[in-house]
């Protein structure tokens, strides 16, 4: 279920070295992003925003998992599909009640420009967004995560392919890093289905065919869109596509009785959420740097694996923490750089001690209260993981039940 920086993102021709930052959290964001919106400065803290995409993104994920595994609704794509109409009408009400949207009308969108940008790339969004359902059918939500963590090698090899970024060997040894820690994930997985993976690996290749066509075909024809007018435009397209697909794989099997199961209501709350993650990537686009949001995406698919696997009990072996460590490892040097992090390891050191020790604060919290804020987020993340390790080696439940039986013997 995809970042621009403070200034209009470059294509990638004219940075031959492929800034993957900025494309890897395109991959986190749900929509195209080419140009980063013109927000206000003035309003909530950027950490508002930070933590909305995170709720959002993952409550999105988990809600999505929760209807195909769980509540009986297996119809993917047909939910995908329900997701685009949804956005579809939306983006409509709000172009015509909002400003929003008004970016889309100095857009020089003709006919033809449509049908040669707006619809391939629409084809692999679509192709991004059925591949990356189905899998839930197969695969965990922990497990998917962590194969996601390949999705900026498979950026880099699409756009080497295209002839858009000049092959580095420094590049390359850092992406066999990856490889091999999603490589030993992959072997580590207890549950392993070939026809998830192959689903997985599909989802992948699609987003980068996605993310190097917006930045050569609407950079090329001078287009920048912020999320929500790329939502405007690719959705309908993506609608139709994906309900061509359900047409022979989904609908000959598909029963109402499947939707009246899963709850009408928890059908339209699904789409609600996923639209507003739309509304969130749009803010946290605005509010932040390439930088923070390269971090929050690594920082929310660690918790999104720790929290997956204890909603739905799933076996996680010490082989994949260890490959998943690697891998995210590898992205986050891949994604920054050696500098980079040095610079943002030093700035969140003196941005750290000024908001603990600072008498005044932006937001209108005394020191006392801001202290009491950290500690209690710092600890709420910290149980968080430390939960998620019990859960995961059993050692919680071992000791759920040695209670039990004694409070029986008592």
């Amino acid at each position: 279920m995809r970042s621009s920086s403070t200034a209009s993102s470059p294509t990638i021709a004219s940075r031959p070295s492929a800034d993957i930052s900025d494309l890897q959290m395109e991959m986190e964001m749900e929509l195209p992003i080419t140009d980063k919106p013109n927000l206000k400065s003035r309003g909530l803290h950027p950490a508002f925003y930070i933590l909305n995409w995170i709720v959002f993104s993952n409550l999105t994920i988990l809600f999505n998992k929760w209807l195909i595994d769980t509540a009986g609704f297996r119809y993917p794509i047909l939910l995908t599909t329900w997701h685009l109409v949804f956005a579809t009408a939306a983006t409509q009400i709000l172009a015509r009640t909002t400003s929003l949207l008004d970016s889309r009308r100095t857009l020089p969108l003709s006919g033809r420009m449509y049908i040669r940008t707006i619809l391939p790339i629409g084809f692999c969004y679509s192709g991004s967004l059925v591949c990356s359902n189905v899998v839930y059918l197969y695969l965990s939500v922990a497990f998917i995560q962590m194969l996601k963590a390949a999705s900026p090698v498979a950026v880099l090899i699409v756009s080497w392919i295209w002839r858009v970024a000049d092959p580095s060997l420094n590049k390359f040894l850092n992406i066999l890093v990856i490889v091999l820690g999603v490589g030993l994930s992959s072997a580590g997985e207890i549950d392993f289905s070939m026809v998830g993976f192959m689903y997985q690996v599909g989802g992948i290749i699609f987003e980068a065919l996605r993310l190097v066509m917006i930045q050569v075909m609407l950079s090329g024809e001078g287009l920048k869109m912020d999320p929500l007018v790329g939502l405007y435009y690719y959705a309908p397209v993506c609608a139709v596509m994906n309900f061509i697909v359900a047409i022979p794989t989904e609908l000959p099997k598909f029963q109402v009785e499947d939707m009246a199961k899963a709850g009408y209501g928890m059908l339209l709350l699904n789409a609600m959420v996923a639209f507003m993650l739309n509304i969130a990537s749009v803010f946290l686009i605005g509010k932040t740097s390439g930088l923070v949001m390269t971090l929050t995406g690594i920082l929310k698919n660690i918790l999104l694996v720790v929290i997956s696997v204890m909603i739905w009990n799933s076996n996680i072996t010490g082989l994949q923490c260890l490959g998943y460590a690697v891998a995210l490892g590898g992205l986050t040097y891949y994604s920054l750089g050696y500098d980079q992090l040095e610079k943002g390891w030093n700035s969140s050191k003196f941005w750290a001690s000024s908001v603990w020790n600072s008498e005044n604060s932006q937001v209108g919290l005394r020191r006392g209260a801001r202290r009491t804020i950290i500690v209690a987020v710092a600890a709420f993340f910290t149980l968080v993981l430390f939960g998620g390790v019990l859960h995961t080696t059993g050692v919680a439940s071992k000791s759920v039940t040695m209670v039990q039986a004694w409070l029986g013997a008592e």
